[in-house]
């Protein structure tokens, strides 16, 4: 099991509950930095450590790069969050969260779509692989 994934598991209810906060506020259909500024607000004003970028080490067989990786939200260390504001959430949108995870060493992951009517009905909850055994 990963190390960060029981905290990680704590605190998805914590970042759903504040997302509803921000949707509730907000309402569907602003673009999605609209959404993940808010959200950072309210998680911080839940007293939620929460941060928007972060330059990460990249290896690659043997080489290492330090690249600037844009991700939307990173909750405590161990919650990653994608904010989209889409009609319909892709596969691809869900790649690239596990993508993002797997770089970054992250065991959980919240996909939440701003666009939904019901903001429950627009949340994803990925597990990087491997990190629940």
């Amino acid at each position: 099991m990963h190390p960060l994934y029981a905290k990680a598991a704590k605190l998805t209810e914590f970042v759903i509950g504040a997302a509803i906060e921000v949707h509730r506020d907000k309402g569907p259909g602003l673009v999605e930095s609209i959404y993940e500024w808010c959200l950072l607000r309210e998680l911080e004003l839940r007293k939620l450590s929460a941060t928007s970028q972060k330059t990460i080490a990249i290896t690659y067989k043997g080489f290492t790069r330090e690249e600037p990786l844009r991700f939307d939200v990173l909750v405590e260390g161990c919650l990653l969050v994608e904010a989209k504001s889409v009609e319909r959430v892709m596969p691809i949108h869900k790649a690239q969260l596990l993508s993002y995870m797997k770089l970054m060493d992250v065991p959980l992951g919240l996909l939440i779509n701003f666009h939904e009517s019901k903001l429950t009905d627009g949340v994803s909850r990925l597990i990087l692989p491997g990190a629940d055994a």
